[in-house]
């Protein structure tokens, strides 16, 4: 701002005086000394303008018309979203069943629409989309949901998440059924949370009882949960929300799009189409 009117200041005086340095010997000012006069008077309009829109355009943006700066932003937004669905559809295109691994999956299995979900269990707003998944589920049976656990709440992701992938390897649909029980439940509770040094035994035990629930061999459960399968889909899952910069839960891609976020059903729908 200072360079600016400093810049204006001498713009202006060069406008009004910048002519009196061309000196003639002559009474008659040469067609050269003309078309110098002329010369610096250009510039200086072109430095008065130019500072003048530098000062003027934060303040209409800010205060006269800031709707145009929300607008610009959509743009952008709208952009990068454009290239970024662009990128998802290629790539999904070419790596659908590198991207579903070892995920459970909830509904039909081989459903023709699928969605691949990033959530946590610990993630309210994963919760609130899961309720509006469940719902497009209820009503199709052309569409299924590949559970990408994100395991980055620690002790309250952990148990979770590694649970569920190894529910598959007994079966998928009580792994769907241990998916909605941990959805749907509380599975530890600000009791829980006081002792911190005991949360993962907590929540372990905790996340057991649902997957008895579900009706789970939990002995064998167990051991899975340390085993190469899932340590295999947590990598899985890492990379992809590397290649897809994601870096919070929920994340869907329907389609070929991409949504950051805890989007409604009809949305959801919409994206189907």
């Amino acid at each position: 701002m200072i360079w600016t009117l400093l810049i204006l200041v001498l713009a202006i005086a060069l406008y009004m005086f910048g002519g009196k340095y061309i000196k003639s010997g002559n009474k008659k000012a040469g067609n050269l000394e003309i078309i110098m006069h002329k010369g610096i008077n250009v510039i200086a309009i072109i430095l008065i303008a130019g500072c003048v829109c530098r000062l003027w355009t934060p303040t209409y943006l800010v205060h006269t018309n800031p709707a145009i700066l929300q607008e610009m932003v959509q743009n952008m937004q709208a952009q990068q979203e454009k290239v970024k669905n662009k990128e998802v559809r290629k790539y999904v295109k070419h790596h659908m069943n590198d991207m579903i691994g070892d995920a459970p999956i909830a509904g039909n299995v081989d459903a023709k629409h699928t969605i691949f979900l990033w959530s946590d269990y610990s993630c309210p707003y994963c919760r609130r989309v899961h309720g509006e998944l469940a719902r497009v589920l209820a009503e199709r049976d052309d569409v299924r949901v590949v559970l990408k656990n994100f395991s980055i709440h620690g002790a309250l992701s952990d148990a979770p998440a590694k649970a569920v992938i190894a529910a598959k390897i007994q079966d998928n649909a009580k792994a769907a059924a241990l998916d909605k029980l941990l959805m749907d439940k509380e599975y530890f509770t600000q009791e829980d949370m006081k002792n911190q040094a005991k949360l993962p035994e907590t929540i372990h035990a905790n996340v057991m009882k649902l997957a008895k629930e579900a009706g789970l061999d939990t002995k064998q459960l167990e051991a899975d949960m340390e085993g190469d399968v899932v340590r295999k889909e947590l990598q899985n899952v890492r990379d992809l929300a590397q290649r897809f910069e994601i870096s919070g839960t929920p994340y869907l891609i329907i389609g070929d799009q991409a949504f950051p976020g805890a989007i409604p059903y009809a949305r959801i729908i919409e994206a189907l189409k």
